[in-house]
């Protein structure tokens, strides 16, 4: 349930065309769901505009499609991330037939790349546009979770992979579809120096994602983390190692509240 459906509900009770004891049903499930290993959060979707999304890793098949299962039935779009193919598959197995039928409103989905499982139920309006940019390919698994965040969250998502500043004018090559924009997510490993370079080139902000892709003085990403936080360009924000999602969602609300 969102904010739109519960102001709809509680004039429904305002205007007699459902009784109290009809909305306490529909209400009942607020403020979250206890599966005992879980507490789910269906007030989520009312207090910042999105369903919680489930975090997958170390979980096992079984929960994760309990938990999407609950939160599928207040009708929103479900996310879990960081979920291996293999674990998809198991997920997949789990969750009631209805959900998976080709007839189903639903849609489920696995995006490899990204390690997202997707469940969506509603589509969305478009909140706005945001360019992924990345310094190399092998940034594109982190790249590929902030990208798909950001589009089952309704944003326009455009991708620019493989444009780091070994090879800069690569970058200028595809500059003009960066500054169409609304917000820039910039995922560099190694020494992070795309964020900066992104950064003084666009007039919208950028969401720097340092990645542990580099050899040994990267240190598992935290060069990139402390050039990216030591930038001299302006309008960057940094988000933690590796963290495509944060990165994905941060975008959308810049984007969403440009759109205003």
């Amino acid at each position: 349930m969102d904010e739109k459906e519960l102001k709809a509900l509680l004039e429904a009770v305002r205007d007699n065309r459902i009784d109290v004891s009809e909305a306490a049903e529909k209400l009942k499930t607020l403020p979250f769901a206890d599966l005992g290993y879980a507490k789910v959060d269906h007030h989520r979707m009312i207090r910042t505009g999105f369903p919680e999304v489930i975090y997958g890793a170390n979980k096992s098949p079984e929960q994760i499609a309990n938990i999407m299962s609950e939160l599928a039935s207040e009708g929103g779009n479900i996310m879990a991330t960081r979920c291996s193919g293999k674990v998809f598959e198991q997920v997949s197995d789990k969750l009631p037939e209805e959900m998976k039928s080709e007839d189903a409103a639903a849609r489920l989905n696995y995006h490899e790349e990204a390690r997202i499982i997707s469940l969506v139920q509603r589509e969305l309006p478009v909140l706005g546009r945001v360019a992924v940019v990345t310094a190399g390919t092998s940034d594109i698994p982190v790249a590929e979770e902030a990208a798909v965040t950001a589009e089952l969250m309704g944003s326009q998502v455009e991708r620019v992979y493989d444009v780091g500043v070994a090879g800069i004018h690569r970058l200028i090559a595809r500059l003009e579809v960066i500054r169409k924009a609304d917000a820039v997510v910039a995922v560099a490993g190694m020494e992070g120096a795309l964020a900066s370079v992104v950064g003084g080139l666009v007039e919208v902000p950028v969401v720097a994602v340092p990645t542990s892709v580099g050899y040994g003085a990267n240190l598992g990403g935290i060069s990139a983390l402390l050039s990216m936080l030591n930038s001299c360009a302006n309008g960057i924000g940094v988000v933690n190692i590796d963290n495509g999602f944060g990165a994905g969602y941060l975008a959308t609300l810049i984007a969403k509240d440009k759109k205003k």
